[in-house]
């Protein structure tokens, strides 16, 4: 049995649908990708980009409030968000494929 990703702490039913939409269907299979993993999926698969969206993601993966960042520690994030935003601009076209095609390609490690 599947637990949704709404489950988790910090992430709510609009979070879930955009997981549903990038081929993320529970929480278990969220935790599994990752933060950033799961973002990027997020991204290519039509959610719109958003810094504090990204961090409170990782956040409420390690079972902290969003808002829980020292100043350090939040630049490490925003160095990391603007790497992985900018290897989404890399992806033409990654958007239009269909969610469970594009994680059967990454489950390959076809793109």
């Amino acid at each position: 049995m599947s637990t949704p990703v709404s489950a988790i702490r910090g992430l709510g039913p609009a979070m879930e649908t955009a997981c549903s939409r990038a081929g993320i269907h529970s929480a278990e299979e969220l935790r599994a990708l990752g933060g950033d993993a799961a973002y990027l999926r997020l991204v290519t698969s039509g959610t719109r980009p958003h810094f504090i969206g990204y961090y409170a993601l990782h956040m409420a993966l390690q079972g902290r409030p969003w808002n829980d960042l020292g100043t350090e520690e939040k630049a490490a994030f925003r160095t990391r968000f603007d790497a992985l935003m900018s290897e989404a601009r890399s992806r033409p076209g990654d958007g239009d494929l269909p969610p469970d095609l594009r994680a059967a390609l990454d489950r390959f490690g076809v793109r």
